[in-house]
Formats: structure tokens, C-alpha cells, sequence
């Protein structure tokens, strides 16, 4: 009987989809991976290994999971699978966020909305039936985001996460505020704070955005009343602001003492303008022109006087003769060196409102200045403000923009008077809360505080940080500037929804009681019942016996909400919760906001209770920006959801998407990205695709042994090796994006379009036991394995869909694997360096069969029997090779000498030349080869081979 030559070649053969449908496959291995218990297996593999603990950073329960979240879970999740697979014990618990204003603001807006439970406004109802509501709420989403974490492939204790809001948590969270009220870091004092006038309460800098502002500038004239230097008799020191709203809390004015200053007399002043002709200002010196430019004055310097030379002069408050003010303006305002005054903008002098700025308040503080209170938690001032009494520094235009409407009042009595030189605007760079987008003011208020000094915080910080390590090293420098310049940390926030700051205060000393019997029974109470036990239980029940409840004043502020997650690794790595965790962490990853965040308030609480950061490393990645490089927003369209892309493109592609980005820096998605990532995909899923088909009936006994392989073979497993080395320098720096262009560059190039070529015809046409054929199965073999091992934590559904059609098992899986220790013996330069030469030989004969083709002379390589000049270098180097097989031709012809000027040469590659003739002979129908032995109808002498022995295995 005739065999048919084409169902005798070997082609490739399995059920590994070309077109991988991840939408639909990923769900179906997600149940899997839940049906025989994947994470506890892990543990189980594990245990008894070195451990690697990445602590996650609680994200907030309100809504559902942005591209942000997206990138930081899967590239903790890289990483934790990448230290598994490499013979650690990692350990992933997740966590939630719950107390604080992102969440208490949502159920506001139920009130807001037009009243819920028949009430108007949370101040209306139970505290505890408010805080139960926001439980609910972050409960309710807490579920959600679950399983949007779990739909990107996160491995890890999802049926034991954590969350802030437990009894558990709560209790451990005010023990450890109780360590820093016992040892007397802990104080109450009154500062200026970052105040919401719309949230009514402090905010931490974490909780601050900046954005673009348009502010009323104003510049005021002080009149000199006792002058340090003659020459001041009569004159006015004019100062800058760009908060008009401040001036009913001045109280002195700051200069710099190492300035020049100016004595200036109005020359000339347009009718329209607020100077007057023949008054006598003070200004920088170098500000003059500015000046005189900004209020459209003329100004003639009359003398020049150094800035120490001011010390001891006293104005009079700008508004001290309104008729309106009654006295409330009527109090000296000294001048006084601050070395926060600068020479770039304004005047060179800077009022100073105690109650509206750090610096201002330290200024008034170290000259026993009286701190004013004048404005109210909601923007208003207080009754007793002079002239301004109940108007708002800060109001919501019908533009949806934020303004002072208390400027053009402040404006209007300071013109009244005849103290403003000027008016104008100025866009800066303005804090807003990252809540309600509403700008902030500083505000003088009383709040809990933990001293940087009192117990040296600040230098156990900075101590601790210097033994981090920081990836990218200048994290280090970041937050280390923090530290450095940082206030006492404002601790209190007047909310309703968290830990409360569960402290009594002695009425008669104004002292917190720092009484370990009191915190333990409060302690004790929160693990019982939670933080509401606060709220419903009497006073006497925490101060106990002995102490009469009404000599004592129960705080109800509510902690803030970054001492909570700070706390973290106290409840979640130290608690026995979790027996598989341990502290300090290995590991702390989040975007680089989170250094004045997460990564600040963790340093301050472990510092300042365990003398030591809580992480042993810390890993920052950028923020996603959109293809154009702009912050994604609604307006502008340009929001990438991950839900979107996992449901048309499936979550690979967005772990793709991290594995091959550079997130030290800011990272950009978007369609056109997207659609690169999904044709890398495809290039991937090939290869393995590839291997598995060409490795169709495959067994154990058709394995060669590494001295028994072809040099082809072993230059493979060279690569292999480079890359393996590669994998774990990228594992321990945490850097995987150059490991995973390589990775891809290896699928594509040296195995698709070079080792696969060249082997395909071996593969398909010799016989089964043909050595050649055998030592490429070999090591496409270990190929498919080890590539499967690699790419799991990166594409965690693709590796496993082709692991398990390489290794069919009703419980097993890649992710129980780990990586492959290569054998020492597979890298070998010097070979690795003679095929990257044949490589090019290779090139130049590519680019002459190329020029036919596109002359239409030939249409297939295999028409082609190239003719070779070559020096006698490139001779050597080709000694021993099956150039046709190398070449893709059906013959080869290699001679040493002078080559035809006509033939094609790379200026590149040195002494080859390349005549690409015709092969001769006829075509074999099988392997599709022209040579000389095949007659016509018949087959070369190779595939009669194969042939016969398929007939004789058939028989």
C-alpha cells in the first residue's frame, strides 16, 4: 500500500488553544485553585522554610478597586509568588482600611442627600447607630473588593484577611496609643492644624492634596508706633498675603535679620491707587522695584538699613482705628526675626498669625506671644472677632470653585483705614482635602499630639530608617526629609467613625492620667465589645474604684485614622492571629505617596513603642497616568478600569502589563498599551503553545543526556541559564521589567524565530529515534517547564492552563511548584559566544535570500543553495555545522577566497559573502526540500527512512 508522505511527518498536536479566551478560562481556574485548597497547600509546602512576610497596606473599603489598586496588589502578588517559588515561606494576609473619613464621609452623604433614618444630619441621630452604619458600609465593600483582588489572580488568605474595625484590632490598636500616653508622648496642646472647614475636623498631611488655587493677594501697610531707628518715626512696614482671611489673627511681623531692608517714600501714586504720595514705607531692599510695580507707585529709597537694625520696633495693627473694631484691634505688633522669611516674593516681611501656621505659632511661641482662636470648626469667625464677626473665610462658588468671600471685606476695611497699598490675585500651588476637594485653612485648635522629642521619636526615626532598605534607594531621603522637618504628630480628629482617643483628662491639673490599670481595663473592654464601649459605658468602668468620675473629663476624639493602619503590624504580624506571619515584616510595597503615609505612620508608631521600623525593606512604585502622561479623571475621560480590561481582555493581560513596566517611576495605560501587552501575550502563549504540540507523545525515554546533546541543543540551555541568573538578581532587587523583556525577547527571537526554525524540519521529518529529533524534544522539554515555573507569578492563569495540559492532574498545579535549580554545567560562554557569530553568518545569508525573494526569483529559503566565501575565521567557526539546516535552504556551499563583487555582504559582519543560487534537483513532497536525490514522484532518501519505519511500526 502507497503511504501518503504528508501523514507521516510528525506535526505539532494539542489541545493549548491558539486563541487563549482568558475572560472565560481565568474564572474556571479560580475555582480550581478554591476546590483543592491552593493557598494551604502553599502553607503546608512551606512550612518549616525561611520565612518572607510582605505586610500589606490596607486600602480603604468604599468603593470599588481603581487601576492603582490594580498594579500595587499584583505586584505584591509577583513578588510573594516569586519568593515562594524560590524555597521561601511567603505569607500574604490582606487588609483593609475602615475607620476614618473616607468612610464616615459616604454615609454623611446619605444625610446630605436629603436624611436617612429621619434625620437631616448624623448630629441627629445615636453615635453608635452612626458608626454601625459605616461598619455596615465597609463591611459591604470589604466583600467587593475581595473579589475583585481575587479576580487578578492574588494568592492569598482571603478567608482570614484583616480589617481595622474588629474588637481585636480596636484593642490593640488604643493599647498601643495607651504606650505612648504611659510614657508621656502623649499630650494635648494647641497648635495650628490643617483644618476642613467642610469636613469639620484636622487632617493629617497623608489626607492632603495639592492643586491649583486662586487666592486674593493683599499688601498692608503697618504704621511704626515705636520705632528701633529714627528713621522709622512715621513709617509703615508693608507686608504680603495671600490670606487675607489671616489678618484678624496678626499679631507680629517677621522679618529676616541677615536683609537689607529699604526706607521708601512715595513719589508719585496713580489717582486710582491706595499709596499715598509722601508716605514712607519699609520693604526689602531687593523687592523694591517689585513693589513699586505691584502697587504702581513710585518709590525713591531714602535709606538702607540692615535687618538686625529692626529688632524692637512695634507697629499698630493695620485695622486698630476701623470704626467697627472697638479695641478688638487695639494691641502691639512687634517685629521679630524669623529665619523662615524669604527674598523671592512679597515684601520681604511676613505677618504672623499664631493661630494659622506652623511657623507662625513657633515664632509667637518663643516670644510668649498669646495664640488667638478666631475662627470656628465651620470657617466662620468666632463672635468676639473684631469687625468680621460670623463671616466665612471659605465658601463654594456656584462654579463649584473655592473662595474667601471674607476677602473683599478685608479689602474694604483695610482701604477704609488706609492701610492697604494693594490688591491683586495669584494661581498656587493650594492644600485641599483629598475627601471633600475643598481647600484647607490652619487653624488653631486644641488636638492630641505624640511628641517627636519627649521621648527621642525623631531620632529612633531616623535611626531606623538608615537600617531600611529602600527600593528605589531615594525613598530613604524622602521620607527622611519628613522625619527631619516633621511637627509633633496631630493625633485627634473631630469625627465619629474610628478608634476614639480613649484618655481622661484631670479637670483640676488640665494632665491626661496616665494610669496603666485604667488603659488595661480599657484594653480589655475593646476586645470584648469593640471601640463602642467607649461611647456606651460609664466613665467609672475604665477609672475604677476610687476615683470619682467627675473629676475627670472623657476624651471622645477619634484617633487618626494613620495611627490606626500604622498600627498594623501590631495586630496583624505580632497578634498569633495569623501564627504564619512574623515581625518585622520582610517587605512594605506602596506607591511613593504612602511615604508621608502608610510607610511615615508605621515608622512613628513602631519607633516610638518598639524602638525599630516594623519592615526590614520598603518598595515604592509611581502613580498610573494615562498614554498621554495626565492624572486619569472622569472629565476627562481617560480612566482605565481593571474591571473592564479583566472582563474583555482578561486579568493577564494587566499582570503583563506590571510585569513589564519600570514602577519605580510613574507608569501610563490606556488602549494603545493595552492592545501592545495583548500581542506580547500572544507571542508568549505561541511559544508555549509551540513546545506543547511539538512535544505530542513525548516520554521519559526519549530523553538525551546534556553530553549527548547537539551544541545547538546546549546553547539553549546556556540561555536558559543567563535567564535563570536573571530571574534571581530580578527577585531580589524586585525589579522584574528588564528580566521580563528579556524573558520575552527570548521567547520571540532566540527560540521562535531562530531555535524553532531551524529545528522544525528535525521535529517533523526525521524518525522518531532520530537523535537529532530526540535532543530537540529534550530540550523542549525542559523548555515548557521551565518557562511554565517562570512566568507563574506573573501570568498565574496562563502558566497554569499550559502546566496542566503538559502534566494533566485533578489536584496539581505550577504554583506547587518552584523554580528549577539549572545544573552549573549548562552555562557555557565560549559556546555562547561561537553561535552568536554563526548567528550573524546567519544574518547575512537571511538578508541575501530576503533580496531574492522580493525579486520574486525564489518564494520558499528551501528553493534556495547559497554560495558562501568566507575568510578562513568564519571557516573555522562553521566547521562541523549543518549549514542548510542553519540557513533554512536545502543545501549550502562554503569556500574560502575572493568573493564576487555582485554577492550580498553586511558592512557588519566581516569576510562572508552570500551568492544565493538556486538548489537543484527536485522537490521532496515530504520535507519539502530540493535536492538532487529526489526523483521525480519520490522522496529524498531521509523521508524514505521515516517513511519505512512508520509503515514498519504500522505493521
Amino acid at each position: 500500500m502507497t503511504v501518503d508522505p504528508k501523514t507521516t511527518v510528525f506535526l505539532p498536536r494539542t489541545e493549548f488553544p491558539m486563541k487563549a479566551g482568558l475572560p472565560a478560562l481565568e474564572p474556571r481556574l479560580l475555582e480550581r485553585w478554591a476546590r483543592i485548597g491552593l493557598f494551604d497547600r502553599l502553607r503546608a509546602t512551606a512550612k518549616g522554610r525561611e520565612k518572607f512576610i510582605l505586610h500589606d497596606g490596607p486600602p480603604y473599603a468604599n468603593g470599588h478597586l481603581h487601576i492603582g489598586h490594580a498594579l500595587n496588589k499584583i505586584l505584591k502578588d509577583v513578588i510573594v509568588r516569586t519568593r515562594q517559588m524560590l524555597g521561601k515561606d511567603a505569607v500574604y494576609v490582606p487588609g483593609w482600611d475602615c475607620h476614618g473619613l473616607p468612610i464616615e464621609w459616604k454615609i454623611e452623604e446619605k444625610y446630605r442627600a436629603g436624611g436617612a433614618n429621619g434625620a437631616k444630619s448624623k448630629d441627629e441621630i445615636d453615635i453608635v447607630t452612626f458608626r454601625e452604619e459605616c461598619r455596615q458600609f465597609a463591611a459591604g465593600w470589604i466583600g467587593i473588593q475581595r473579589e475583585e483582588f481575587q479576580r487578578l489572580g492574588i494568592t492569598a488568605d482571603w478567608t482570614h484577611p484583616y480589617t481595622t474595625m474588629t474588637n481585636r484590632a480596636e484593642s490593640i490598636i488604643v493599647a498601643e496609643l495607651g504606650k505612648f500616653l504611659l510614657d508621656g508622648s502623649l499630650y494635648k496642646g494647641a497648635k495650628p492644624v490643617l483644618w476642613s472647614v467642610v469636613e469639620k475636623t484636622a487632617l493629617a498631611e497623608a489626607e492632603v492634596e495639592y492643586h491649583d488655587h486662586t487666592s486674593i493677594t493683599i499688601w498692608v501697610k503697618f504704621p511704626v508706633v515705636t520705632p528701633s531707628l529714627p528713621a522709622l518715626e512715621g513709617a509703615k512696614v508693608v507686608i504680603w498675603t495671600t490670606t487675607p482671611w489671616t489678618m484678624p489673627g496678626n499679631r507680629a511681623i517677621a522679618y529676616g535679620a541677615d536683609f537689607e531692608y529699604a526706607l521708601v517714600e512715595v513719589t508719585e501714586a496713580p489717582a486710582s491707587g491706595l499709596a499715598q504720595v509722601g508716605e514712607r514705607l519699609v520693604i526689602l531692599a531687593d523687592l523694591v522695584e517689585q513693589v513699586a510695580k505691584d502697587s504702581g507707585a513710585a518709590l525713591r529709597v531714602i535709606e538702607r538699613i540692615p535687618g538686625a537694625r529692626l529688632a524692637g520696633t512695634i507697629c499698630h495693627h493695620p485695622l486698630k482705628h476701623h470704626p467697627e473694631a472697638k479695641g478688638g484691634y487695639d494691641f502691639a505688633v512687634p517685629l521679630l526675626a524669623g529665619d523662615f522669611v524669604t527674598t523671592d516674593t512679597g515684601t520681604g516681611f511676613v505677618h504672623i498669625a499664631p493661630g494659622h501656621g506652623e511657623d507662625d505659632w513657633h515664632l509667637g511661641k518663643a516670644h510668649n506671644i498669646a495664640i488667638p482662636d478666631t475662627v470656628q470648626p465651620d470657617g466662620t469667625y468666632y463672635s468676639h472677632v473684631a469687625v468680621f464677626a460670623g463671616q466665612s473665610v471659605l465658601a463654594q462658588g456656584k462654579n463649584g470653585k473655592y473662595y474667601s468671600p471674607v476677602a473683599k471685606a478685608v479689602i474694604a476695611a483695610m482701604t477704609e483705614c488706609g492701610t492697604l497699598l494693594a490688591h491683586g490675585k495669584i494661581e498656587h500651588s493650594y492644600p485641599h482635602s483629598w475627601r471633600s476637594k475643598a481647600p484647607l485653612i490652619f487653624r488653631n485648635t486644641p488636638q492630641w499630639f505624640i511628641s517627636m522629642e519627649t521621648t527621642g521619636l525623631r531620632a529612633k526615626a531616623l535611626s531606623a530608617l538608615a537600617d531600611t532598605r529602600f527600593v528605589p534607594a531615594q525613598g530613604r531621603n524622602r521620607i527622611g526629609a519628613m522625619i527631619e522637618s516633621r511637627p509633633d504628630w496631630c493625633v485627634s480628629r473631630q469625627r465619629a467613625w474610628g478608634v476614639p482617643i480613649a484618655v481622661f483628662v484631670e479637670k483640676k491639673s488640665g494632665q491626661p492620667l496616665r494610669d496603666p490599670a485604667v488603659m488595661a481595663r480599657v484594653v480589655e473592654a475593646f476586645a470584648a465589645e469593640g471601640s463602642d464601649a467607649w461611647f456606651t459605658s460609664p466613665p467609672a468602668r475604665f477609672l475604677g474604684e476610687g476615683r470619682d468620675p467627675a473629676d475627670y473629663e472623657q476624651v471622645f476624639d477619634i484617633l487618626d485614622v494613620w495611627f490606626d493602619s500604622g498600627c498594623t503590624h501590631a495586630f496583624v504580624l505580632e497578634s498569633g492571629d495569623w501564627p504564619a506571619l512574623s515581625w518585622p515584616a520582610s517587605l512594605y510595597l506602596e506607591g511613593s505617596d504612602q511615604h508621608r503615609g502608610w510607610f511615615h505612620s508605621s515608622l512613628l508608631e513602631s519607633c516610638g513603642t518598639r524602638g525599630r521600623a516594623p519592615y526590614d525593606a520598603v518598595l515604592t512604585h509611581g502613580f498610573v497616568l494615562d498614554e498621554a502622561g495626565r492624572k486619569m479623571s472622569k472629565s476627562l475621560g481617560n480612566v482605565v478600569s481593571p474591571q473592564e480590561v479583566v472582563d474583555a481582555q482578561g486579568a493577564d493581560i494587566l499582570r503583563l502589563w506590571v510585569a513589564g513596566s519600570d514602577y519605580s517611576d510613574d507608569l501610563r495605560i490606556g488602549p494603545e498599551i493595552l492592545k501592545t501587552q495583548v500581542d506580547i501575550y500572544r507571542r508568549l502563549r505561541n511559544t508555549l503553545r509551540y513546545l506543547l504540540g511539538a512535544l505530542d507523545g513525548f516520554t521519559p525515554a526519549e530523553r538525551v543526556p546534556f553530553e549527548q546533546l547537539p551544541e545547538l541543543e546546549r546553547w539553549v540551555l546556556h540561555r536558559l541559564s543567563e535567564l535563570d541568573q536573571g530571574l534571581r538578581a530580578a527577585a531580589e532587587d524586585f525589579t522584574f521589567h528588564g528580566l521580563f523583556a528579556e524573558l520575552h525577547n527570548f521567547c520571540a527571537v532566540d527560540l521562535s524565530a531562530f531555535y524553532f526554525d531551524v529545528r522544525k524540519d528535525a521535529l517533523y521529518c526525521d524518525t522518531a529515534e532520530s537523535p537529532r529529533r530526540r535532543a530537540a524534544r529534550t530540550v523542549f522539554d525542559l523548555l515548557l517547564d521551565t518557562l511554565c515555573k517562570w512566568l507563574a507569578p506573573f501570568l498565574c492563569f496562563t502558566a497554569e492552563e499550559a502546566w496542566l495540559a503538559r502534566h494533566p492532574s485533578a489536584d496539581g498545579s505550577v504554583h506547587l511548584e518552584a523554580f528549577p535549580d539549572l545544573p552549573a554545567s549548562w552555562r557555557d560562554d565560549a559556546l555562547a559566544a561561537r553561535w552568536a557569530k554563526i548567528r550573524e553568518v546567519r544574518r547575512v545569508v537571511t538578508g541575501a535570500l530576503e533580496r531574492e525573494r522580493a525579486a520574486k526569483r525564489i518564494g520558499s529559503a528551501l528553493q534556495a543553495s547559497p554560495l558562501l566565501t568566507v575568510s578562513a575565521e568564519v571557516q573555522t567557526l562553521l566547521d562541523g555545522v549543518d549549514l542548510a539546516e542553519i540557513f533554512l535552504t536545502s543545501g549550502a556551499e562554503l569556500r574560502v577566497g575572493t568573493a564576487d563583487p555582485a554577492a550580498f555582504t553586511l558592512p557588519e559582519v566581516a569576510g562572508v559573502a552570500v551568492e544565493p543560487r538556486l538548489a537543484e534537483g527536485e522537490k521532496c513532497p515530504r520535507c519539502w526540500k530540493v535536492l538532487p536525490e529526489v526523483a521525480a514522484g519520490g522522496v529524498c532518501a531521509r523521508c524514505g527512512s521515516a517513511m519505512a519505519a512508520v509503515a514498519a511500526e504500522a505493521n
